[in-house]
């Protein structure tokens, strides 16, 4: 199992409010990554932020936003067949971000 991470700094914070903006771009990676959606939930908090889910067979995709500070959170928990790097690039993109912090942790399980 994988936790792969980015934290995104982008020029136009009103990507991080548009909640079906977001969702799009969660899709679009999903589908870049090789992975199958199962379920979904999206929720618009009073400052314009957003927390979206995507439930995959694999797993998840989640996204954080925080306009107020023109930055996001993504997590991608993974295992099997991902490709995460393409996950990833397609959500910073889309985001028009300028800068991220990405990593990986790599769980053993057993």
């Amino acid at each position: 199992m994988r936790l792969d991470t980015m934290d995104a700094q982008v020029d136009d914070a009103s990507v991080l409010a548009d909640c079906a903006g977001l969702r799009d771009t969660l899709y679009a990676a999903a589908g870049a990554g090789g992975v199958r959606v199962i379920g979904e939930a999206f929720h618009v908090f009073p400052n314009g932020g957003v927390t979206g889910v995507l439930l995959l067979a694999q797993s998840h995709l989640s996204i954080h936003t925080w306009p107020e500070l023109a930055s996001a959170n993504v997590d991608l928990l993974s295992y099997g067949d991902v490709d995460a790097r393409r996950v990833l690039d397609v959500v910073y993109a889309r985001l028009g971000a300028h800068s991220a912090c990405r990593s990986r942790v790599t769980r053993t399980v057993g």
